[in-house]
């Protein structure tokens, strides 16, 4: 079948004068004789360029499938590129996980070891307190026959005895004296007071004024009204007297085995007394039961002086002196004349300690 564009070629080679005048310059006349050669020759180009066509078609198809193949290659090795990364990236995550392993192993051993030493401290208390049963089912049965009980309310007089003479002894080392007149002097079993120790009697209403501890007397004027004018000898009586006060009470707690509420550091005249402030941080509940009290709780010093010192630290100071002595009256029974009587409260702890109640009591 004739090609149109072929046509079109011939239909102007025929219409131009000019291209059919050069075609008959480019055409090569044969002889018949040469004819055959000539169309052998042709028929042997024509095969050739058959060949070479199958030859570029066969080497397209090649060369397609190569591409095809370097292709697939590129995708596998950026999916084994993603796979490498993907590899990497597990390998880290099990290097820190491994880390992590070792470190909790670590802290398992560790809180085994602390268990372990815990559950010894336990079985040891537990032998300890098994120990202790025992005996206190001894001490029961000794104590519930006839005799048992009057060893133990003999032997509570005889402490009762010893803590009184050792407190009398106190009160000749640090007398506490009423003064009635300008030159008299009442000692300090002149005044009785109410008791609940004993039977009741008509108290006298102490003045606090007129006390004195060791023949000092002690104002509260300078902790109040403290200024340039104000005696300094008077502010020095008033810490001297303030620290013989402190001597007595811790002397006091410590034959009554009491330990004070608010502690005392002794100095004599420069005396400090200890108020256990809690941290501000966390609250009480969020403390562990294994935190000790010294480590949760921060002592404040107060001084009982003012030399140097701001009054209204030195006037809390003596309140918690008062508070101190309060306690050891609440120990014994007796109730605190207020914490603005820092002497008669001493006074009064000193009579019922050594009034003859004080031994009978059980």
């Amino acid at each position: 079948m004739e090609n149109p564009e072929q046509r079109d070629q011939d239909k102007t080679l025929i219409c131009d004068p000019t291209q059919i005048n050069a075609t008959q310059e480019n055409e090569k006349i044969i002889e018949w004789e040469d004819f055959g050669h000539e169309l052998a020759r042709l028929w042997s180009l024509t095969s050739a360029l058959k060949e070479a066509n199958e030859k570029k078609l066969n080497l397209q198809e090649k060369l397609q499938y190569f591409i095809q193949v370097k292709t697939e290659s590129l995708t596998r090795l950026n999916e084994l590129e993603e796979m490498r990364e993907r590899l990497v990236a597990r390998k880290v995550m099990m290097g820190n996980m491994s880390t992590r392993c070792k470190v909790a192993t670590e802290d398992a051993k560790k809180q085994e070891k602390m268990l372990s030493a815990e559950l010894r401290s336990w079985l040891v208390a537990g032998t300890s307190l098994s120990v202790a049963r025992k005996r206190l089912q001894e001490s029961n049965r000794t104590l519930n026959e006839k005799r048992g009980y009057i060893k133990l309310k003999n032997m509570q007089r005889k402490l009762r005895a010893r803590q009184q003479y050792m407190i009398s002894q106190v009160s000749l080392l640090y007398p506490v004296k009423s003064l009635v007149g300008p030159a008299q002097e009442e000692e300090l079993e002149s005044y009785p007071s109410s008791s609940t120790l004993g039977n009741s009697s008509v108290s006298k209403p102490i003045n606090c004024g007129t006390l004195t501890i060791l023949g000092l007397h002690l104002t509260m004027r300078p902790f109040t009204k403290m200024s340039f004018f104000t005696d300094k000898k008077e502010v020095q009586k008033s810490a001297t007297a303030l620290g013989y006060v402190a001597h007595a009470v811790s002397l006091i707690a410590s034959y009554l085995q009491v330990p004070l509420r608010y502690p005392l550091r002794l100095g004599g005249s420069c005396s400090y007394v200890n108020d256990n402030v809690p941290p501000a941080g966390p609250t009480t509940l969020d403390l562990s039961w294994k935190t000790p009290l010294s480590a949760t709780v921060k002592p404040v010093e107060f001084p009982l002086f003012l030399k140097g010192q701001d009054t209204t630290r030195a006037a809390y100071a003596i309140f918690l002196l008062s508070k101190d002595i309060e306690q050891l009256l609440n120990f014994i029974g007796e109730d605190s004349l207020g914490p603005r009587h820092l002497v008669a409260n001493l006074k009064e702890l000193l009579r019922c300690v050594q009034s003859s109640e004080f031994i009978d009591t059980s």
